[in-house]
């Protein structure tokens, strides 16, 4: 173990115990299975057993079910047997909150339970208490009297079950000795595996989400090595929750979830979207059959300890040369070398716009920093704000640097004082590389790999620059070829987010054979799901259940359609006052479902404005970000 798998440079599977729900197994020698939650009313049996057929066709091979109450726990013995009727044996899952008798009466229906330990017998009124030894002792024999009955049902009943963290969740018990961590996270599921363990109950699987990839990739991690100090191995469910819709969510989702996969983490994963429960289960296969295809035979120098922290994110130290390491946010590069005439039109997919009639550029939050233009000149006037790296030694213009290979780089003079930017492999490890480097700290490092799944092999030469005490910035530059849109964000996502949880790499530089907006777009969209660089309004949508109390796509596309134009402003849109403040975490603002046709607004995790009708819901968010200084009008006014 390398702390929290078995290794960071090989890749291999975490051997977890097997749990079998229903006929499938999780965990042990099964492959990563694939799941999903409807996003129906459970009372509506019809629709949710069609819309689980639907899921199942897609390739889910879990299907899991909201069951708020007791009446949807009895109702689910209907949609089993619809399901089972129609010829299909996929187990079903009931999500339980605040419910433990609905669970309980699940748990003789249905193959498997998830429960929430941070709401399952603690009650969350976001206050803090202080506790004695003698009294967290108390709340814990509490949850012991409560708990030990389900998991009776569940032993003689044969049904697996799930503990399930949210970060958003966590009972105030937790977050008033642990803090808002993944400590408290791990330990909020740690403490009722303890109970399960004493009563002999092993049939469980562990999850730990969170919206914020940094926090669920680090709580992940932090549990495998609780789990081990224990002699536990129970299997993992991974998944980033509310990571939202379209692009933005499938990077999200698969960020978080592939970074544990590369590192052989994770048996059981559900991508969360605001979208159909169907449209997931591509995402998932992507993220899946990554791991099936993965070469083994890649031989990378194993580490043998580890210099950075897995568990608490910190950017590696480094020097700041041009705009560029320290403090600087990562920045992005360009690839026009293949143009045989840049103009400024070949400008605009990167985030610049240029008027004739102003002789203006017009500059988006989502302009890259620097193009490459290989041995060709720019006959026109840049926007400052944009660095060249030319093939070719420019000494007298601020703008342009130049780019060298590593084995071209000659030091004595040949640049005058401007930092020169030096392209190397990542598998040079060379005393002569690294001479050069160490002699000359006015460079700047471009990380090659033309690799399929470069990921490990990047991380390993930054652990590498930690080892030697190199410290200079680093920009990943990474080759992708072309591919169907899933499978090119979930690759970027983890070859690039991936690296970016651990606080590795100042830049990113993608070749692809068609530089496109899209491309950009993605770029700057891995960038914000790691936490990294945040250029755009940031939403935090749950992907619907059965608890939702409108219709969460529709609204979330209007709220994005008035505040798209907030930088940095995150908002979390939620379907009921389960998914509500909490599971919102760090969002700046919420708007959650609290009735039928109600809804109330959170600025943090204070509400505000409660009871507001739904019509009238998106006009009065927007009053509530201008009341606190956060509205600035969009361009077009």
């Amino acid at each position: 173990m390398q702390q929290y798998c078995n290794s960071l440079t090989k890749f291999s599977r975490y051997k977890t115990r097997e749990v079998m729900v229903g006929e499938i197994g999780v965990g042990g020698n099964n492959p990563v299975r694939i799941q999903s939650m409807t996003t129906t009313d459970t009372m509506d049996t019809k629709t949710t057993v069609e819309q689980s057929i639907r899921m199942i066709e897609a390739g889910c091979e879990i299907v899991r079910i909201t069951t708020p109450s007791i009446k949807e726990a009895n109702n689910l013995k209907n949609i089993k047997d619809q399901i089972r009727g129609k010829g299909f044996n996929t187990p079903i899952v009931a999500d339980i909150h605040f419910t433990p008798n609905a669970a309980e009466i699940a748990a003789k229906i249905v193959e498997k339970v998830r429960i929430n330990p941070g709401n399952y017998v603690d009650k969350k009124q976001f206050k803090f208490i202080e506790y004695s030894e003698e009294n967290y002792e108390k709340e814990l024999d509490k949850i012991r009297k409560r708990f030990i009955p389900l998991l009776n049902i569940c032993k003689s009943e044969g049904t697996a079950l799930r503990i399930g963290t949210n970060h958003g969740s966590l009972s105030d018990r937790i977050m008033s000795h642990y803090g808002d961590t993944p400590s408290g996270m791990v330990e909020s599921a740690m403490e009722f595996l303890r109970i399960a363990v004493d009563e002999n109950f092993k049939d469980i699987i562990i999850s730990m989400k969170a919206s914020n990839t940094q926090v669920m990739v680090q709580a992940y991690r932090l549990l495998v090595k609780n789990m081990e100090k224990e002699n536990m191995n129970f299997p993992l469910h991974l998944g980033v929750t509310e990571a939202g819709e379209a692009e933005d969510g499938r990077i999200k989702s698969s960020l978080g979830i592939g970074t544990l996969l590369e590192d052989g983490l994770g048996d059981t994963i559900r991508v969360s979207l605001t979208e159909e429960p169907e449209d997931e289960i591509p995402v998932a296969k992507e993220l899946v059959s990554r791991y099936k295809l993965i070469d083994k035979t890649i031989q990378i120098k194993p580490i043998k300890q580890i210099l950075y922290d897995p568990f608490f994110h910190s950017r590696r130290k480094t020097i700041n040369i041009l705009n560029l390491g320290h403090n600087n946010v990562p920045r992005v590069v360009a690839n026009l070398s293949k143009l045989t005439l840049i103009t400024q039109n070949d400008l605009i997919s990167h985030g610049y716009i240029y008027s004739s009639s102003n002789d203006k550029w017009h500059v988006s939050d989502q302009a890259v920093d620097y193009i490459y233009i290989g041995d060709n000149e720019i006959n026109f006037r840049l926007p400052s704000s944009l660095l060249v790296l030319s093939d070719k030694i420019i000494h007298d213009d601020k703008q342009f640097f130049r780019l060298v290979n590593i084995e071209d780089f000659v030091e004595e003079g040949s640049y005058s004082d401007k930092p020169v930017f030096i392209n190397l492999g990542v598998n040079d490890f060379s005393k002569e590389t690294r001479r050069k480097i160490l002699k000359n700290p006015n460079v700047v490092l471009v990380l090659m790999s033309k690799q399929k799944n470069p990921y490990r092999s990047l991380r390993r030469w930054f652990h590498y620059a930690l080892e030697v005490k190199i410290n200079n910035p680093i920009i990943v530059r990474y080759e992708i070829s072309y591919q169907k849109i899933d499978k090119f964000l979930v690759n970027i996502s983890i070859d690039c987010g991936g690296l970016f949880i651990d606080g590795f790499g100042d830049g990113i530089w993608l070749d692809t054979k068609n530089e496109s907006g899209f491309t950009n777009e993605t770029i700057f969209g891995v960038l914000q799901a790691s936490r990294m660089r945040i250029s755009k309004t940031e939403y935090i949508s749950c992907p619907s259940c059965g608890r939702t109390l409108f219709d969460l796509q529709e609204t979330t596309g209007k709220i994005r359609e008035r505040t798209s134009h907030l930088k940095g402003i995150k908002i979390g849109v939620m379907g009921c006052i389960v998914n509500g403040p909490g599971e919102m975490a760090d969002a700046d603002y919420g708007y959650v479902g609290t009735g039928e046709g109600k809804i109330s607004l959170y600025k943090g995790q204070n509400l505000v404005k409660r009871g507001i009708p739904t019509e009238k819901a998106v006009d009065e968010l927007v009053n509530l970000i201008s009341e606190n200084g956060d509205w600035i009008d969009p361009p077009h006014v």
